[in-house]
């Protein structure tokens, strides 16, 4: 799989906090999953050579490979990963293989789903059930309106750029056709790309049909997240702060903020996907490059004590990751 190109690389190491709210759902009667592991202690480092489990792995190579010390420090989340994108070196990992509920990373494989098929300049229309959808999970969305029409790359843009549950119901009805058969595909994906520890019950990470049917675990994401940064337009999307859509024959205008903070914010983020429900807690999916270090990783459970709680600890654990040397000292 190839890597990411060359990107701008903007030096420092603050977070700056603030932001709209991440979320798949805004509804605050969740409770958080019951049957779902958690680990038993705080979060402790790999080796220096451990590397991210076969069934997860993206990209591996013989080094060179990063000297861990220690582990980033006040992480909050209850599982989480970090790897070195190059080489597929596991830097940390706590509960790599935990499946939790993931919220809105969801849309990750739904946009995956929808660029293999491809099609994306085809018009299609918001379909009428998206209304009483949104409604019954009262859902983040966009006030996308029945009946008017956008393109695929629209829709993936106001799906991923918001987090809009409605985007995300008009793709899949319409690729499914329907989303039974929309969240077959997103499955028969997860087990083409060994995902052995993921599920999907919906395309937007919704809890439908219930709060915890759709997970994955923090080593699945990293195959998911390496697998979609390698289409050119998904990376477009994700690193977008702001998408703003003129009013145009057959939809009105739309304007959305990303909702993952660390784009704008956090020095070389590249995205990828952020969420919340409370059963999933503050989750999120990331990808950040520096002096051309590129790591991949994600932060699930974060507790639902603000807005950023996820974007801090990802900030934590990759301030961390782009500390290690190269092993030898280099």
């Amino acid at each position: 799989m190839r890597r990411l190109a060359a990107r701008l690389v903007i030096t420092g190491m603050a977070l700056v906090v603030g932001g709209t709210a991440a979320g798949c759902s805004v509804a605050p009667g969740l409770a958080y999953a019951q049957d779902v592991a958690r680990p038993a202690s705080s979060p402790s480092p790999t080796t220096a050579t451990a590397m991210v489990p076969a069934s997860a792995r993206a990209k591996t190579s013989t080094g060179p490979f990063l000297a861990v010390v220690g582990a980033p420090a006040g992480v909050k989340a209850k599982e989480g990963i970090l790897v070195d994108a190059t080489t597929g070196q596991v830097l940390w990992s706590a509960g790599e293989n935990t499946r939790r509920p993931i919220a809105s990373i969801t849309k990750v494989m739904t946009a995956l789903v929808v660029l293999q098929a491809g099609g994306l300049n085809r018009e299609i229309a918001v379909p009428k059930a998206v209304t009483a959808y949104v409604a019954k999970y009262d859902a983040n969305a966009a006030g996308l309106i029945p009946g008017q029409t956008f393109t695929v790359d629209e829709l993936l843009h106001i799906m991923l750029v918001m987090s809009a549950a409605d985007a995300a119901y008009t793709l899949a009805s319409d690729y499914g056709p329907g989303l039974p058969a929309f969240i077959a595909k997103m499955n028969a994906e997860a087990a083409k790309l060994g995902l052995a520890g993921t599920h999907f019950t919906s395309p937007d990470g919704l809890p439908y049909p219930t709060e915890t049917s759709t997970y994955s675990t923090p080593a699945d994401l990293v195959r998911l997240g390496e697998t979609a940064m390698s289409y050119a337009e998904f990376r477009s999307i994700v690193d977008m702060r702001f998408y703003n859509l003129p009013k145009g024959n057959g939809h009105s205008a739309v304007s959305v903020t990303n909702s993952d903070v660390l784009i704008g914010s956090y020095p070389g983020a590249l995205g990828i996907k952020d969420g919340f429900t409370n059963a999933a807690g503050h989750t999120l999916l990331f990808e950040a490059v520096r002096n051309g270090r590129t790591l991949i990783g994600n932060v699930l459970g974060s507790p639902p004590t603000s807005f950023t709680a996820g974007a801090q600890d990802a900030a934590k654990v990759l301030n961390w990751g782009f500390s290690l040397k190269r092993s030898g000292g280099s």
